[in-house]
């Protein structure tokens, strides 16, 4: 896939880059696939608090989301086997809880996280797990000192080494010393320093605890021969001349690390306290600085197209020299799949013609015995359209003779690119214009093209004005300090920098100072500064006593970067190295931090500078230290505060002689590719480090253990040789040497590998399955013999498969995918979680090894226990009416075991609830319902009569009855006068019927005394059955006069009865329908 971006600026400048290979350190959009990237993890070294949660952090991006696992000690850990370590979600984070009793200590050492998705495996730093440490001072005997005044002393801290070390505390007294190791140093003693409570403290920061020594008791006992005698130069007799305590010796040595700091001890002693005028005393420390690796250059994620190449380099430094080891989804190079687009020369690595699935995450390693650095870089091969990453229409504001730099961040950029004065395009896209002018204003085209499409971005560059600084002199006995500056239009100017005082008057301009005293001398500083820019000056009053005068010294500062080095001179030629000497240029008011030296190997790999070296800005001159058979070609970078000087011109060349190899092929691995061989394998040896021409690799093996000679192979330009029949899974030794033309490489190391696997040829024995519950079962088998795995042992593949339910039918089983669960490692159990209640399942184990699995044991069948049922799948009312409601559900869609029946609750309003046991049956009636009557089913559904559309309604309608029937009394009332019938009745009324009273105005309300109707019974169907719950109220206890028996169907014999209003001798007994006035007083 061909790819072209250009930059294009109006109708002037039009810049076109042909991209051979896309190598782009770039955020991959995560609606795109992408191999893992690390974006969290903990320290290095991490110190934990016994007496909190140990929490390791590993966080990771990746699309899909990647999975997390640990290795702890080189090791699979195994997180599920330990209850007290959980994995947040969708993190690898490790949190691991030792507050409540397990010893901290089992749980130090070094943890790997690794991230793992199908596009590719990214690997955490080796996170090294301790546990702080504080412990208590020896035991001491009582340590008491006698000294003489005047002499020197020593107190002695010997603080109990912690973890981290702790910090010395010491409580002082004048003319002391304290060392770094808390040792108290006296220069001399007086009287003065008698006490019994010196006394040496530890502070141990992570566990926030002071441990103490116990206390010194120092008695200084006088001098006669000192009682205030004077020589004639009046000093003390007993003067001795100044000597050092601490280093001792002429000479020493000190070692310190890069980055650290470092601490050079002098303490001195005499009589008196030693100074400038008593004599003098010296003593050399010669430091060595080592550096543990540091990267110079760390490798960067690659984007690549199909058909692309592309470069990863991992560029580190230290002392001594780092060992750089590559690796591909966390597996050592050498031990990866052979791939013949891929090309190792130490710090680097070639991808050539890449295809579609071959994305992967690569690391590297650099290490000494100082430390290690590690960084993870993927290379994603991706078919997509060109993606402009960087916002559009995007304003970029420079200020005249600054460089510009343009941001066109895709997917892509050129190892080889064409430049245009006064243009450079780098290789992530980004434009940079050296000296922007104002003609440089205007709008800028990045276009991004390959053959899937074409994608353009505008942004806009404008170019402003500088601020120039003006300042002016003083008048009088005032002294004026003008701050004027001249700036772009656009841009706003603020000042700072001048202290305001009483006598001091400071406007946007200037500063006044009135009436001029001696303390106003001194220097005084304006800063001017716009959103873009900023300038200084400065201006020194000096105050003459006598006249008053005042002078001014003006300065003013502007930094830019340095001039390139030049005149580069190569002298002290020796075998392995030179001396490189050149001259700084001009630095433009920053001073120079550090110089880069770089190199060019003509001969194996030309056109690429590579960094080799860091000076310090005050010397000019390093010595380079050199490998064999390279054509060498050196350049010198200056760098300041403001940024980096072009490359000075390269230096000669300096050819070094060929030599023998110094080293031997490293990661020699030994892994067998199939049953019967052996593929032995090692990481070639670089151009630099071949040493010489007709670099070969000497290939000895034999087998482990067995009396026989070694075999031997001379191989060349391979990185890997297979050697055929062997046994299955036999170790070997085996050993890889370096030769060229001039001589071998020194005698290797050994390396211990293991022939071809094949799959394993029993399977697991004995098996027993045992039911916890309904859903949780535990398998034991017997381990296999390790000769019949035939390889690395794995684990165990435990398949299991739901056969049906219980309850169901052989021919209505609906078929099930089988499961499995590897259990990793030498295990001989197991548990099975998530199992379907109230089922048959049946199972086989079979083992696994790094080539595939073993036969499978023999099947065995399993029930599992019944479950809790599932809710009812619907619950209805249905055939609702004044007193009485029918209630309708469904069986649940999973019995979990043998259905027995259902529990009806429902409760009456005011009332507890009631529960009524359905055996069977999907259908239940409730009758005799007051009209204001709440109640619940098991399903939690709720249903009030009150508020039923059908009941009000009814309820209205029966009011508007009512409403009527007493208008008509009413007026039938008041119209007067008797009748004939109306005297007959009242001549002839019935005893027992009460007259209604007047001044109640009711038709009698409805209470729940004996005196109203009672509820009927309920019913049921006739295969129905109804019984009691534990509810202390049932329905017999609404009843009144009878005993609430039942039939043998389960339906209620009679109904509930009241008492009655009248004798059944009288012949009144009827069956009346509850009262419309009732049901509306009870509405009401």
């Amino acid at each position: 896939m061909e790819r072209h971006r250009k930059w294009t600026l109006g109708i002037w400048a039009y810049l076109l880059l042909v991209l051979e290979h896309l190598t782009l350190a770039l955020e991959v959009p995560l609606d795109l696939p992408q191999p893992p990237t690390i974006t969290l993890q903990s320290p290095k070294d991490y110190i934990f608090d016994p007496r909190e949660p140990i929490v390791i952090h590993c966080e990771a991006k990746g699309k899909p989301h990647p999975s997390f696992s640990w290795t702890r000690n080189g090791t699979h850990f195994d997180i599920e086997k330990d209850s007290k370590v959980t994995m947040k979600p969708n993190s690898g984070t490790l949190v691991i809880d030792i507050i409540s009793g397990e010893k901290a200590e089992a749980y130090e050492g070094t943890y790997q996280c690794t991230a793992h998705n199908n596009h590719g495996t990214a690997v955490s730093n080796n996170i090294v797990i301790r546990q702080s440490r504080s412990p208590l001072w020896s035991k001491e005997k009582d340590n008491k000192i006698v000294v003489q005044m005047g002499n020197s002393l020593v107190l002695q801290c010997r603080p109990p080494a912690g973890l981290p070390p702790p910090i010395i505390i010491l409580s002082l007294s004048p003319r002391v010393s304290q060392a770094v190791n808390g040792d108290l140093y006296f220069s001399n003693v007086l009287l003065s320093d008698t006490r019994t409570d010196y006394i040496c403290y530890a502070r141990f920061p992570r566990t926030q605890t002071i441990q103490q020594k116990q206390p010194i008791s120092v008695t200084v006992l006088e001098s006669k021969t000192m009682n205030l005698r004077l020589n004639f130069m009046n000093s003390p007799i007993g003067e001795r001349k100044p000597g050092f305590m601490m280093p001792l010796g002429p000479t020493s040595t000190q070692m310190v690390l890069k980055g650290e700091t470092l601490v050079l001890e002098c303490i001195a002693e005499g009589l008196p306290t030693p100074n400038i005028i008593y004599g003098s005393a010296y003593h050399i420390i010669k430091v060595t600085v080592k550096a543990a690796p540091f990267w110079i250059s760390a490798p960067r994620n690659l984007i690549l197209a199909p058909n692309e190449t592309g470069i990863l380099t991992c560029r580190v430094s230290g002392e001594p020299k780092p060992k750089i080891s590559w690796f591909i989804n966390g597996v050592p190079l050498q031990n990866a799949p052979e791939d013949r687009s891929r090309k190792v020369e130490d710090d680097t690595v070639i991808l050539s013609n890449v295809q579609t699935g071959t994305s992967a995450v690569y690391q590297c390693n650099a290490s000494n015995e100082f430390g290690y650095v590690l960084a993870n870089a993927f290379v994603n091969v991706l078919a997509e359209p060109p993606r402009v990453l960087t916002p559009p229409n995007r304003i970029y504001q420079v200020i005249t003779n600054n460089h510009a730099l343009l941001d066109c961040a895709s997917f892509g950029s050129p190892s080889e690119y064409k430049d245009g004065d006064p243009y450079v395009i780098h290789e992530n896209g980004t434009l940079e214009i050296h000296v922007a002018q104002p003609l440089n204003t205007g709008k800028y085209t990045c276009i991004a093209t390959n053959n899937l499409g074409i994608k353009e971005n505008h942004v806009f560059l404008e170019v402003k004005g500088q601020s120039l600084y003006r300042e002016s002199g003083a008048e009088g006995m005032k002294a004026v300090f003008e701050c004027k500056v001249k700036h772009d239009p656009s841009l706003i100017p603020t000042m700072t920098g001048l202290k305001t005082v009483l006598r001091f008057r400071m406007t946007t301009e200037s500063l006044v100072i009135k009436d001029v005293v001696d303390e106003d001398e001194g220097t005084y500083a304006c800063h001017m500064n716009t959103t873009l820019d900023h300038d200084s000056a400065s201006a020194m009053l000096t105050v003459v006593a006598n006249s008053r005068t005042l002078v001014y010294c003006v300065s003013a500062v502007m930094a830019e970067r340095p001039d390139p080095p030049a005149d580069l001179e190569l002298t002290g030629q020796a075998e392995r190295s030179v001396e490189l000497t050149w001259t700084p240029g001009d630095e433009h008011n920053s001073l120079t931090q550090k110089f880069i030296v770089q190199y060019e190997d003509l001969l194996h790999r030309p056109g690429v500078w590579v960094n080799l070296t860091e000076v310090p800005g005050t010397s000019p001159t390093t010595q380079l230290n050199l490998s064999p058979y390279v054509y060498y070609s050196f350049r010198v970078v200056a760098v300041n505060g403001v940024g980096y000087s072009d490359p000075s011109q390269p230096s000669r060349q300096y050819r070094t002689n060929p030599a023998a190899p110094d080293e031997n092929p490293s990661d020699v691995k030994g892994e067998g590719s199939e049953p019967g061989n052996l593929v032995i394998s090692w990481t070639p040896l670089t151009g630099l480090q071949s040493n010489g021409p007709g670099l070969e690799y000497r290939v000895q093996w034999k087998q482990k253990d067995v009396e026989e000679e070694w075999s031997t192979k001379t191989v060349a330009n391979v990185s890997q040789f297979v050697v055929s029949g062997t046994p299955t899974y036999v170790p070997y030794e085996i050993k890889v040497q370096a030769i060229n033309n001039y001589g071998t490489a020194p005698e290797p190391d050994v390396a211990i590998g293991y022939s071809g696997e094949d799959l394993p040829l029993t399977a697991p024995d004995s098996v027993q399955i045992m039911v916890h519950n309904s859903t949780v079962a535990e398998v034991h088998w017997e381990p296999v013999s390790f000769p019949s795995v035939r390889g690395k042992l794995q684990g165990y593949k435990v398949y299991y498969r739901r056969e049906r339910g219980l309850h169901e039918a052989e021919e209505e089983a609906q078929p099930q995918p089988e499961q499995f669960l590897l259990f990793s490692g030498n295990r001989s159990e197991g548990r099975l979680p998530g199992l379907q209640p109230y089922s048959l399942y049946q199972l086989h184990i079979k083992v696994l090894n790094s080539k595939g699995e073993g036969p499978a044991s023999a099947s065995k069948p399993f029930e599992t226990k019944e479950g809790v049922p599932g809710p009812p799948s619907y619950l209805n009312a249905v055939q609702p009416s004044l007193d009485s409601l029918t209630l309708e559900w469904g069986p649940p869609q999973s019995n979990n075991g043998r259905l027995v029946g259902y529990t009806l609750k429902y409760q009456p309003e005011k009332s507890n609830i009631l529960n009524i046991f359905c055996s069977q049956i999907s259908l239940f009636t409730l009758t005799m319902l007051f009209t204001h009557l709440l109640f619940t089913a098991v399903a939690n559904r709720q249903v009030d009569i009150a508020t039923q559309g059908w009941f009000i309604g009814l309820m209205c309608a029966i009011a508007l009855l009512i409403l009527v029937l007493l208008i008509v009394c009413f007026i039938k009332r008041n119209k007067g006068g008797k009748y004939p019938v109306k005297e007959k009745e009242d001549a002839h009324q019935d005893p027992e019927i009460q007259p209604m009273k007047e001044d109640d105005g009711t038709f009698g309300e409805y209470s729940d005394t004996e005196d109203h109707k009672p509820l009927k019974g309920s019913r049921t169907p006739s295969n129905g059955t109804v019984r009691r719950d534990e509810s202390d109220d049932s329905l017999v206890d609404y009843g009144e006069g009878g005993d609430g028996q039942f039939n043998e169907d389960g339906s209620f014999i009679g109904q509930y009865s009241g008492k009655k209003e009248r004798d059944t001798h009288e012949g009144n007994e009827s069956s009346e329908a509850p009262s419309p006035v009732n049901a509306m007083n009870s509405f009401v």
